[in-house]
C-alpha cells in the first residue's frame, strides 16, 4: 500500500508543479499583453497630441480652441509648464491670457 500512496503523492506533486508552471506562463503572457496595450495607448496619445499641436500651429482654430481648453484644464502646474511657448489662439488684447504663453 505504501507504494500506491507514494505514487499518488508523487502524481499530486507533479500536478501542482505543472499547475504552477501553467499559471506562471499565463501571468507572463497576460503581463506581456497588458504592456503591449499600454504601449499602443501611449503611442496613440502621442500621435493625436502631435497632430493636435500641428493643426493648432497651422492655424486651425478648432484645434487651437480644443488644445487651449485641454491645457487650461490641466491640474498640475508642471504639466502646464510643458506647453509654455507653444502659443495660444487668444489675442494679446484679451484680458484672460493663457498661462502657457
Amino acid at each position: 500500500m505504501a507504494s500506491h500512496e507514494e505514487a499518488i503523492s508523487k502524481a499530486k506533486e507533479e500536478y501542482e508543479k505543472t499547475k504552477a508552471q501553467a499559471k506562471a506562463r499565463y501571468e507572463k503572457t497576460k503581463a506581456r499583453h497588458e504592456t503591449e496595450a499600454r504601449k499602443l495607448d501611449t503611442r496613440r496619445k502621442i500621435i493625436v497630441g502631435g497632430a493636435m499641436i500641428e493643426l493648432s500651429q497651422r492655424g486651425d482654430l478648432e484645434a487651437r480652441a480644443m488644445l487651449d481648453g485641454i491645457i487650461q484644464r490641466l491640474s498640475r502646474q508642471q504639466d502646464k509648464k510643458a506647453f509654455e511657448g507653444l502659443g495660444s489662439s487668444k489675442d494679446d488684447t484679451t484680458e484672460e491670457k493663457s498661462p502657457y504663453v
